[in-house]
């Protein structure tokens, strides 16, 4: 895998941040969980950004880059499924694109609403309906991502379409989609806590300076930088194990640092006046995805040393 950007990849980047710099700061009176903005959707789909992996020459590792940076936005987009997962449908799907667990069938789905393309993944299969109002019960969640449960459940839908694709491919993207969005929301959520450390004084001094905090906010930067790295590798190689690597490290990561930055944050870490909880709250929405820490890392034993299984 290269470590450096191609001049292709640098120049999306670059167009994606001056697009981003208009939605990079928190609305002054929004005191909620979900933060979204239509105007960000409609700019991302008429840029072509979420159209990168379609390019041979870009493929998934800009699609993950382009995810990554997104997430660390505090609005919450519908970028990680369309970007990674829709381009293996080969189909042109209406978005929002929702991706739903056939073995989860009770959890929320991120970006349901009428009108959204739902993607099952079952073990032997993968198919996709257009999501009607009927199908929809609006749920109400701590989540930073507006979600919905799923009516009726998975599997009966007699208006499915079954797509001639690896549900075992559709998995691996899904798994690296999870874990480039998560090392961005890692970044943002990292980002704001030190600004805040660095600003906040007890003792007569920023708390940032003192060790503790210093130690376990570079052990978080330590761990989001892997994450990202291991994001771009299973992009970049598309093999599943890889890819169960990246999401059990992903979760993992999440679970023990999105506690640390709520800590640093002392009493402002548990209300909403801090937008602190726009990047955690996310993460926390994340960490069960296809069925969390524990089947990752069962898959990635399996697929890499064959370990179990």
């Amino acid at each position: 895998m290269e470590l450096s950007l191609s001049p292709d990849q640098a120049a999306i980047l670059g167009a994606l941040e001056s697009l981003a710099k208009h939605f990079a700061a928190t609305p002054t009176n929004f005191h909620s969980f979900a933060l979204v903005s239509e105007a960000l959707d409609r700019a991302l789909a008429e840029g072509g950004f979420l159209d990168v992996a379609y390019e041979s020459d870009l493929g998934p590792v800009t699609a993950a880059l382009v995810v990554a940076q997104l997430a660390r936005l505090p609005y919450a987009a519908e970028v990680a499924a369309s970007a990674l997962v829709r381009p293996l449908l080969g189909a042109e799907l209406p978005r929002p694109i929702c991706l739903a667990d056939a073995d989860a069938p009770h959890r929320p789905v991120r970006f349901l609403a009428p009108g959204a393309s739902v993607i099952v993944l079952h073990q032997e299969r993968v198919t996709c309906f257009i999501a009607s109002a009927q199908h929809v019960q609006v749920a109400e969640t701590l989540f930073g991502f507006p979600v919905a449960m799923l009516v009726p459940h998975l599997g009966g839908e007699t208006t499915s379409r079954r797509f001639d694709v690896s549900p075992v491919a559709v998995r691996a993207a899904w798994r690296v989609a999870l874990a480039a969005e998560i090392a961005g929301l890692l970044g943002a959520a990292i980002d704001a806590t030190v600004t805040y450390v660095s600003d906040r004084k007890q003792f007569g001094r920023p708390i940032g300076t003192f060790q503790a905090v210093r130690h376990r906010l570079a052990e978080a930067s330590v761990r989001a930088t892997a994450t990202r790295w291991l994001a771009l590798q299973a992009a970049d190689s598309g093999d599943p194990g890889d890819a169960a690597l990246a999401a059990q490290y992903a979760q993992d990561a999440a679970a023990s640092v999105v506690y640390d930055l709520h800590q640093f944050l002392g009493a402002m870490g548990v209300t909403l006046e801090h937008p602190l909880h726009l990047w955690t709250y996310r993460l926390k929405a994340l960490l069960s995805d296809l069925g969390g820490r524990s089947a990752h890392g069962a898959d990635a034993a399996a697929l890499i040393w064959g370990v179990g299984g």
